[in-house]
């Protein structure tokens, strides 16, 4: 079972080697999105974790008795095409193709099921035509 969950770290439990912890202690796999980490901050880290539901359920009760922050990531990447020029400026900075170029009509297509909603398209879009549903 995968989960997206994104982590918020008090000051005091940056330091802390969570992923690390999660493959060892829990037998849960950590792909981390995207991580905002600096010492004496505040920290936020975008995972996508994968493993048994039991295990996951029992690494995420374990965050939150260290104080770390977790909620469910749900966002999901929108693409308004009234907007989109179908330019495929995003397509060069999405890491799993979920962004591409149909061939044949030159339109821009998009997977869902591919993406990782890792926002990179976001500021490549140069009429801010993706966005998150936050």
């Amino acid at each position: 079972m995968k989960k997206r969950v994104t982590l918020t770290f008090p000051k005091r439990t940056i330091q802390m080697p969570v992923t690390y912890r999660l493959a060892k202690d829990y037998n849960v796999a950590a792909n981390i999105i995207r991580a905002q980490v600096a010492p004496n901050q505040i920290g936020k880290l975008v995972l996508e974790l994968s493993g048994d539901i039991d295990q996951l359920d029992a690494a995420i009760d374990w965050m939150r008795s260290q104080n770390i922050g977790v909620s469910q990531t749900l966002a999901e990447i929108v693409i308004d095409r009234d907007v989109c020029v179908d330019c495929g400026l995003c397509t060069g900075v999405c890491p799993t193709e979920a962004l591409t170029i149909n061939p044949e009509t030159f339109q821009l297509a998009f997977v869902r099921s591919r993406c990782i909603v890792c926002e990179q398209c976001i500021p490549t879009c140069p009429v801010q035509a993706i966005s998150t549903n936050l």
